[in-house]
């Protein structure tokens, strides 16, 4: 015989324990839930909507996992409960953000992610996962990181900025960006709030600014293009702001070099008979960034500047993830005659 009252221990989904929970006329020819009594004899009633929400614990002491989405009261069918505690009702999803972000191979990425802030930096767990990858990216918990089921591609280059988690910053600082870092990752979080996650794109190529300087080597008066590290190979273009609109492909020379680590490469454009006064741009772009390198060139200085932004990045919609480097001013060498 089950006694018509019986006091259980439920846990959460994270193992919290409920303390509080009692259970009062518990029938047993009625379909409520697998339940395992004191004695460690299984009730095999199921009630279909704990189906797929609950999972036993078998201990002899009577234990039974409740997700901490699900209410107990009121429940037809003879089950009544009284909640003593706020841990079962009172969680709830917090929101996490990620943004769409885009890694230098060979250099330091962030992976962005923010959440709802809790002052309870105890009961805080940041966990980072990527698809395909069994072991976890990172993981941060009881205020520290814990690296115990780290994957071995991860190792030594994750970090969270600790003194800014009980913020809201989950975000992931990468070191040593890798080719085969791209793909989807997911952000997880759980507070004494609740939890949440989000998933992330990330992308992995290489990109830098370009420089344009004039060339004093060539045979003609020339403007040379130069940027160090691309992947994948990029398409370069060149515009001058008085002929806007030209076609510069047949007075410009284009090369690509690939670097000593054998994945990136040099980019190197040429442009033939360029004039003075004049302002003219080297354009180079893959699907991951657009580089400019400007010069301006006048019968008494020259001037440069360059910017990059990051292409297909959520970033940008908060204010672009853009370097602009400011006008330079250069002395004009005596020798040099752009006609």
């Amino acid at each position: 015989m089950i006694p018509r009252q019986f006091y259980l221990k439920a846990q959460s989904s994270q193992g919290r324990l409920l303390r509080g929970v009692e259970c009062l006329n518990l029938d047993p020819a009625l379909p409520l839930c697998h339940l395992y009594h004191p004695c460690c004899r299984l009730l095999s009633h199921l009630n279909p909507f704990f189906r797929q929400q609950v999972s036993l614990v078998r201990r002899c002491v009577g234990s039974l996992m409740i997700p901490t989405t699900t209410s107990l009261t009121g429940f037809a069918g003879g089950l009544a409960a009284v909640l003593h505690s706020s841990s079962l009702s009172g969680r709830h999803s917090i929101t996490v953000t990620t943004l769409t972000s885009a890694g230098n191979i060979g250099e330091d990425g962030i992976l962005s992610c923010t959440f709802e802030p809790d002052i309870k930096l105890s009961d805080i767990v940041i966990q980072w996962l990527k698809e395909g990858v069994i072991g976890l990216v990172h993981e941060f918990k009881k205020g520290k990181d814990d690296l115990s089921d780290q994957d071995d591609m991860f190792k030594g280059r994750t970090a969270v900025f600790a003194d800014q988690v009980i913020v809201g910053n989950a975000s992931l600082k990468l070191k040593n960006v890798q080719l085969t870092d791209a793909g989807t990752y997911k952000c997880y979080i759980i507070t004494s709030k609740g939890k949440g996650n989000a998933k992330l794109e990330y992308k992995t190529g290489a990109f830098s600014i370009p420089e344009v300087n004039v060339d004093y080597n060539a045979s003609s008066e020339s403007l040379r293009c130069e940027a160090p590290r691309w992947f994948p190979q990029p398409t370069v273009a060149w515009a001058s702001q008085v002929d806007q609109g030209a076609n510069f492909s047949e007075v410009s020379n284009t090369s690509f070099e690939l670097n000593s680590e054998n994945v990136t490469m040099k980019v190197v454009s040429v442009l033939y008979n360029v004039t003075v006064n004049n302002t003219y741009s080297c354009m180079i772009e893959n699907d991951i960034a657009k580089a400019t390198g400007d010069i301006k060139v006048t019968d008494s200085e020259i001037k440069k500047r360059g910017h990059l932004q990051l292409l297909n990045s959520e970033a940008a919609l908060l204010g672009s993830t853009v370097c602009v480097l400011s006008w330079v001013l250069l002395p004009l060498a005596p020798y040099l005659m752009l006609f």
